[in-house]
């Protein structure tokens, strides 16, 4: 019966926002967008498409995501909002970042992307533009995919931080006390591998175009990049998102090697009080920024 329900209620969800679409004009970057997307299956193989195009979609999106935090360390202005400011980024620490990505991208991630091309035509994942999922139905999918992929974060990064591994794999990636953007991904290999599971969960779950594949990879960096910017920059877009942790949330967990242990939501911390040593430390700050106005 509640199965039902939840049915009706998803069934009625999409209607409404089926009609709504209908109402919406004509988005003037559609047709590019197509003409674009089958000139690339005119003269691209689907296995060049599934590896050089995932590959090229992961380099350039995880780059220029990481452009704004990278700038904001020049702007004075931008201080104001670093969330760590005794702790500045150093030409060093990027450089040895920059390094240990290249590696983990290229020796890592690679081989891993050059599977995508088997595991679309095994589940028969279409790559035509006739298949190609409307954008909210897009958008939905990649929320589940962020759900799916924030539980098992929680789950594997809190193990990954037991005093009898920590030191062996997840040390690695808290080198840098204050995070920057670019080092969402510096991690030892084997947390590269442990933890960027979560990430396919959903693709096997929800995939029904090969486009998820790239706008789940698109969001995924967009929100990893944000918690480890360092930068607590209003009017964040992301922060529309329910239950957003957010860059302040993250940051805390690299300041104190404890707590606040899922990627993208909130939720998970608040069930098993994971996130009570930030909540104090919320209220300490709150306080004293009512001292200081007094």
């Amino acid at each position: 019966m509640a199965m039902n329900d939840s049915v009706n209620i998803l069934n009625s969800a999409y209607l409404a926002v089926e009609y709504i679409d209908s109402f919406l004009p004509d988005n003037p970057l559609q047709q590019p967008f197509k003409n674009a997307w089958n000139y690339m299956l005119d003269n691209y193989t689907k296995f060049q498409i599934a590896t050089w195009g995932s590959l090229l979609v992961h380099e350039v999106s995880y780059f220029l995501l990481c452009v704004p935090g990278f700038i904001f360390q020049f702007i004075p202005y931008m201080q104001k909002y670093k969330i760590q400011q005794d702790k500045p980024e150093t030409w060093e620490k990027q450089w040895k970042c920059f390094k240990t990505l290249l590696f983990n991208h290229f020796f890592i991630q690679l081989p891993l992307i050059c599977g995508t091309y088997y595991f679309t035509e095994y589940f028969n994942i279409p790559y035509g533009w006739e298949e190609m999922p409307r954008w909210y139905i897009l958008v939905g999918q990649c929320f589940g995919c962020a759900v799916i992929e924030d539980a098992w974060h929680y789950f594997l990064h809190r193990l990954l931080h037991h005093k009898r591994i920590y030191k062996y794999i997840h040390k690695v990636h808290h080198e840098f006390v204050s995070p920057f953007g670019m080092q969402a991904e510096y991690a030892h290999p084997l947390e590269t591998l442990i933890l960027g599971a979560g990430f396919f969960i959903g693709i096997v779950v929800f995939c029904n175009h090969v486009v998820l594949l790239w706008a789940w990879v698109i969001c995924r960096l967009m929100e990893t990049i944000d918690v480890h910017s360092g930068y607590d920059v209003p009017l964040n877009p992301l922060h529309l998102v329910p239950f957003y942790a957010g860059a302040r949330f993250h940051d805390f967990h690299h300041m104190n090697f404890i707590g606040n242990y899922a990627s993208t939501f909130t939720w998970w911390d608040r069930l098993f009080g994971t996130d009570s040593q930030f909540i104090a430390y919320q209220e300490k700050e709150k306080k004293k920024q009512c001292i200081t106005k007094k």
